[in-house]
């Protein structure tokens, strides 16, 4: 494997103080409590608000109730209607926020060119699953009804997330697939928990990596479930019996992630169901390098790569272009040693694309 940054270990350290693992229900209602905001203490480890792009705040509908959301709009002379992205933020179920997803949505709304939406969606323990799953269907399908108004157009949706984010954007593509709900472009899944029967291999390999553990990945699963069945399709959506006819999937994954191979495997599953899918291993990585911009050294090649396929999947070119293709093999970026190139990178890719 890869050998991670220094930055990364030290800041896999530091997080391990505030460890869900190591938090009792009422110490973890205290910690939630505390909301961050933007100050620069914060958004030089979780980066800040891209220029050129608005922020109001509203609500969608939820499963028993309105929720907030946050739109990200890019400040473009053209009015004419841009691509919607419904966006889900991670946090293991249990914690997460907006203003946490402000750097990720409002670089994506810049860079591609979209309208995206984040969902704050009911966390447990307080809202055990599927409040979570329920909760970002509804609101799905009230944004994208009211695409107009958000300056949005309804024909071009995709949705996108991070870690439980990826999850649940996994699991409303199911959903709008089952229920007959709003067509999707593309999920974008970025290290997706596709499994909650903690059954991939990546789990026991990756036990104590930085950022998270297997620890943490038990408890937040534990808080979210409750003791209900992780194998329900819309808990854990590699467990879906029928893959096919979901939108076509951008994966991510972290080389030092427990949950790797939730998204190896699922990438593999929509593959086989005939969905195209471009999954990309970030080697070096740990589990959640996103949500660190400036610590994770992959973070703009990932988010590069996220924005290209969503102004490639929803171009109106694109928008219901024919399912069955694949998409591209697993790419793999950065190089396992600083001084040699990766054997299995794509040829023609760069090895090191972020000195």
């Amino acid at each position: 494997m890869a050998p991670m940054d220094l930055r990364v270990r030290l800041l896999g350290r530091a997080l391990r103080r505030v460890s869900v693992a190591r938090l009792d229900d009422e110490a973890l209602a205290r910690f939630k409590e505390r909301r961050l905001g933007h100050n620069p203490a914060v958004d030089l480890l979780l980066g800040g608000v891209a220029r050129g792009v608005e922020l109001t705040d509203t609500t969608a509908a939820g499963q028993v109730g309105p929720v907030p959301v946050r739109v990200h709009r890019p400040v473009v002379p053209d009015a004419a209607p841009l691509p919607l992205v419904v966006e889900f933020h991670g946090g293991g179920w249990t914690v997460g926020s907006l203003d946490m997803a402000d750097w990720l949505c409002s670089n994506v709304a810049a860079q591609a060119g979209v309208v995206v939406v984040s969902v704050d969606y009911r966390l447990a323990p307080a809202d055990h699953w599927p409040a979570a799953a329920e909760d970002c269907y509804a609101a799905l399908v009230d944004l994208v009804a009211r695409a107009p108004e958000l300056g949005a157009d309804p024909d071009r949706v995709a949705v996108m997330g991070d870690s439980a984010g990826g999850n649940l954007s996994a699991v409303v593509s199911l959903m709008a697939r089952d229920r007959g709900g709003p067509r999707i472009a593309l999920q974008g899944l970025l290290y997706p928990a596709t499994d909650l029967t903690l059954s991939s291999p990546s789990i026991e390999e990756n036990a104590d990596a930085p950022i998270l553990t297997r620890a943490d990945v038990v408890a937040f699963r534990d808080h979210y479930l409750a003791g209900q069945d992780p194998r329900h399709p819309y808990a854990s959506p590699l467990h879906a019996t029928d893959h096919s006819g979901l939108p076509p999937a951008l994966v991510q994954v972290a080389e030092h992630d427990p949950i790797r191979d939730d998204g190896l495997r699922y990438a593999a599953a929509l593959r086989a169901a005939g969905v195209p899918v471009r999954l990309t291993e970030y080697v070096g990585m740990p589990h959640g390098y996103l949500s660190f911009p400036h610590v994770c050294r992959s973070a703009p090649q990932a988010l590069a790569e996220l924005c290209t396929e969503l102004r490639t999947a929803l171009t109106r070119e694109s928008v219901g272009w024919g399912r069955g293709q694949s998409l591209d093999p697993l790419t793999r970026w950065g190089s396992p040693r600083q001084d040699e190139p990766d054997p299995d990178r794509t040829e023609g890719e760069s090895a090191d694309v972020n000195p």
